[in-house]
């Protein structure tokens, strides 16, 4: 039986207007498949949901991207661009101060240890939110 604290994974997740936004872009080791890193990568992002997920601590939510061998030659302005095999963490916090907070903890550390040795690069990018926004209908057409 599939407890609901793990069915929660593969939720949709709420994010408030105003929050902020990191975008870790991990890329694995030549020899390293992702099947390899799975173990490191769930525990990191389960001590973040467990640790830091709260007022104080200000993890809102996050997800974990795989890539997919797909450079849009339409949204680019470099074409022929090549991409080497990576996955992306993106996490969004109340606050940047929270988000580095957390690295800064030994519970996260000693997590982000164990994946850091499957990894070629690692780099965080922190974003501010000036724009959200659903499909209008649920992907209908509006009427108007």
């Amino acid at each position: 039986m599939v407890g609901r604290r793990e069915f929660l994974v593969f939720e949709a997740i709420n994010i408030p207007f105003g929050c902020v936004m990191l975008f870790n872009v991990v890329q694995l080791k030549k020899d390293v498949a992702l099947a390899d890193v799975e173990q490191a990568l769930g525990e990191v992002c389960n001590a973040v949901k467990e640790h830091y997920g709260d007022s104080e601590g200000g993890f809102v939510g996050g997800q974990v991207f795989k890539y997919a061998g797909f450079v849009s030659q339409q949204g680019s302005f470099a074409t022929g661009r090549t991409v080497e095999n990576h996955i992306v963490i993106v996490t969004y916090w109340k606050s940047f101060e929270q988000h580095e907070n957390s690295h800064i903890d030994r519970v996260f550390n000693d997590k982000f240890c164990a994946l850091l040795e499957y990894c070629e690069d690692i780099y965080e990018i922190g974003y501010q939110m000036l724009w959200q926004g659903d499909s209008q209908a649920g992907g209908k057409p509006s009427p108007h």
